[in-house]
């Protein structure tokens, strides 16, 4: 497994951040994420079993673990089901077909 599931990791794994500022001391940047954002920065301790499928289902699409999991906790929170997330995946494939 990668040290990142992010496809651009190995563009930017050498790349020299030591000059970088915080997002917070550049306003144009600050202004976009207080306006898009939407997220916040926390700190929850997970199950090494559970962190490891969602890092290998992540490495497995090329997708970003934190964002599956992100998914899922909205889906827990919305009250969906397994049944009611495979009955609208479904609905939207056969839609497609």
């Amino acid at each position: 497994m990668n040290n990142s599931s992010d496809p651009m990791f190995d563009r930017y794994a050498n790349t020299d951040f030591t000059d970088a500022k915080p997002v917070a001391k550049v306003p144009a940047l600050a202004k976009l994420q207080a306006e898009h954002g939407g997220k916040s920065r926390i700190t929850m301790r997970v199950d090494n079993t559970t962190l490891a499928v969602f890092k290998a289902r992540a490495e497995m699409t090329g997708g970003n673990y934190q964002t599956m999991m992100n998914e899922a906790l909205r889906q827990y929170a919305e009250g969906l089901t397994l049944a009611d997330v495979v009955r609208e995946t479904i609905r939207q494939e056969l839609h497609h077909a």
